[in-house]
């Protein structure tokens, strides 16, 4: 070493400046793992919080690397301030071309953003039955970008989550109980209070139906062919198809039974017969 001094092949200087790099390598080295040790140790913190059955887990998998990511990123920023590399403009650099991929993926990020909230406030659950955005369904799968569905006849529809969030949105199995309706029409010359005798007796006669509810045959219109009215009783959700099935049969038979008859649009048609006679040749 002494005879390298003599020889001008090293001096204080270099070696200075080379043990000033070394000790920032291995800062930098340091900062690194320390920051990805303390982003995974938050990552799962986060995930270990959240992991409780009300909570999706697409929405746990999210936060926690949302979390660990950040946490890096703010390793790396300043692990190079330590070695002496600028940041300010590469962080400029990366704001600009964030807010470029930004505008040109506005769409895919309302979509996202909208999924986040839907996970949050969670107006509907996995298996509800639910209309939005202009769709009726079950719900199977909550994604941050889409919501798939099953509708009755066991087609898949996948919505984005951006046209949900922004729609009104119906839970129609959101409660334990729901009522159930049938929309019928029946003749004029009926007697109206015969005719609410007979559909009570029909709403009645529906099994599994929730009795503490009751039943009731509303008066609802009077039409241009027939007095509308409509039947009501309640159930729960497992039984609602089942049972509007059933009532819409029952209403059918007892109004077939008491002789009531169920109309169809009709149109009258008058022709006023043409006085005189017809030229001839």
């Amino acid at each position: 070493m002494n005879e390298l001094f003599s020889q001008g092949y090293l001096s204080a200087e270099t070696l200075s400046t080379a043990a000033n790099y070394l000790f920032r390598g291995i800062g930098f080295i340091l900062i690194l793992v320390v920051g990805r040790y303390v982003a995974r140790w938050v990552r799962d913190l986060i995930r270990g919080g959240l992991e409780k059955p009300n909570v999706d887990r697409t929405l746990t998998k999210f936060g926690g690397n949302f979390a660990y990511y950040v946490i890096f990123l703010l390793a790396l920023f300043a692990g190079l301030e330590t070695v002496g590399v600028e940041t300010a403009s590469f962080i400029a650099v990366l704001a600009a071309a964030s807010f470029a991929v930004g505008l040109a993926l506005q769409g895919t990020l309302s979509n996202f953003a909208a999924g986040v909230m839907l996970l949050l406030f969670r107006p509907f659950s996995v298996g509800d039955y639910v209309d939005i955005a202009g769709e009726t369904g079950f719900v199977r799968d909550i994604q941050l970008f889409f919501t798939r569905m099953e509708t009755r006849e066991n087609r898949l529809i996948i919505v984005p989550n951006g046209d949900i969030f922004g729609a009104t949105i119906e839970n129609i199995f959101a409660n334990d109980e729901i009522r159930v309706d049938c929309d019928v029409g029946t003749d004029y010359p009926a007697d109206i209070d015969e005719t609410r005798k007979v559909l009570l007796e029909a709403a009645r006669s529906v099994d599994d139906r929730i009795e503490e509810k009751g039943v009731q045959a509303a008066l609802v219109g009077l039409g241009g062919s027939s007095i509308d009215w409509q039947v009501r009783i309640w159930a729960t959700p497992d039984n609602y198809f089942r049972l509007k099935q059933e009532l819409t049969r029952q209403v059918k038979y007892k109004l077939d039974e008491a002789d009531i008859g169920i109309p169809f649009p009709q149109m009258d048609v008058h022709l006023d017969e043409l006085n005189g006679e017809a030229d001839s040749e």
